[in-house]
């Protein structure tokens, strides 16, 4: 059995080497915004018989954050209701109208959307400030017909 030294010494080893990660994990740079549209699928559905186009009633899931402190702005799963809109009429911003095309029903992706295909400098609110890159993770969850009420 060791002795008590040894197990106050491997205590003492082990808080050293957690604060040493600590530091260095505080002090790590943050990843710079990117300059274009990122899109990564999260979820793909096994089959797929439609895809979405510019025109479609698209019915959506979404959570958005802000990207420099990952701050959430918005989201329809908190809200309980579906986001519906035409693809590609400019009823959304720019990286959504983008970023959704070729989509599966049942597909979920993660769109990291900088400023220009976002709010730009004038944000939104105040919950999406001025020059923010946006992050959101969406699912489609069906493409209805012809055009949307907006």
């Amino acid at each position: 059995m060791p002795s008590i030294r040894t197990l106050i010494l491997a205590l003492a080893l082990a808080l050293l080497a957690v604060a040493s990660a600590v530091s260095v994990a505080a002090t790590k740079p943050k990843r710079d915004p990117p300059k274009q549209l990122r899109i990564g699928v999260k979820h793909r559905p096994k089959e797929c018989t439609q895809k979405t186009k510019n025109g479609d009633t698209v019915y959506m899931h979404y959570r958005g954050t802000l990207f420099s402190d990952g701050s959430e702005f918005d989201s329809s799963y908190k809200r309980g209701t579906e986001f519906d809109f035409t693809l590609g009429a400019g009823h959304v911003i720019k990286g959504w109208d983008q970023g959704l095309l070729g989509m599966c029903p049942g597909e979920k992706r993660k769109l990291v959307i900088p400023p220009e295909l976002g709010y730009g400098e004038r944000g939104a609110g105040a919950s999406i400030p001025p020059g923010a890159t946006l992050v959101f993770e969406v699912e489609l969850v069906r493409i209805g017909g012809g055009r949307s009420d907006l």
